[in-house]
């Protein structure tokens, strides 16, 4: 399959469609109700999983990471986003991480740090994608789907328990 196939394919328009509009999403939103926000990541996080797992992997043809666009400042206003969203129910007890075999003590995760290091993989994505040099893309996406085996495939399987535990409560006073 040749460079220019590859980024083309169905699955990699798929998959860049739905990280571009959680990318949006999570940019413009202006205090959504806890409730629309589960309901909304419940639905896009586990179609943006499969659809990273459909696309092949592919090995970088440029020396060299892809650019990185996300800065600290942005990166940070989407996690105080979110965490404003959850407040005491951005916390939650992580078991599936490696430390977890060498600790006594339970390991403290977030909704919104896992939110927010989702964004900048999909968000440096698409800024790459928006060059228009099919390199920089096929790169990119390289990229993109390494961090997803590595880190971010992870931290969004382990961030969809708690948003499902969230999801069920029956006491409405947890959306408000």
């Amino acid at each position: 399959m040749s460079n220019t196939n590859y980024i083309h394919q169905t699955s990699v328009t798929e998959f860049l469609v739905l990280a571009t509009s959680i990318c949006i999403y999570l940019e413009e939103m202006e205090c959504p109700l806890k409730s629309e926000f589960i309901d909304r990541i419940l639905c896009d996080l586990p179609v943006l999983y499969t659809k990273a797992r459909q696309i092949p992997t592919k090995t970088a043809l440029l020396d060299g990471e892809p650019e990185r666009f996300v800065s600290e400042f942005e990166y940070n206003i989407i996690r105080e986003k979110v965490e404003a969203i959850f407040g005491s129910d951005d916390t939650y007890l992580e078991v599936f991480v490696e430390d977890m075999r060498y600790s006594d003590e339970p390991i403290t995760a977030f909704i919104s740090e896992n939110i927010a290091d989702i964004y900048q993989e999909l968000s440096d994505l698409a800024r790459n994608w928006s060059i228009d040099d099919e390199t920089v893309q096929h790169d990119a996406l390289v990229a993109c789907l390494e961090g997803f085996t590595l880190h971010w495939g992870q931290k969004l399987l382990n961030v969809l328990r708690p948003l499902h535990v969230l999801s069920l409560a029956k006491d409405e006073t947890l959306y408000d």
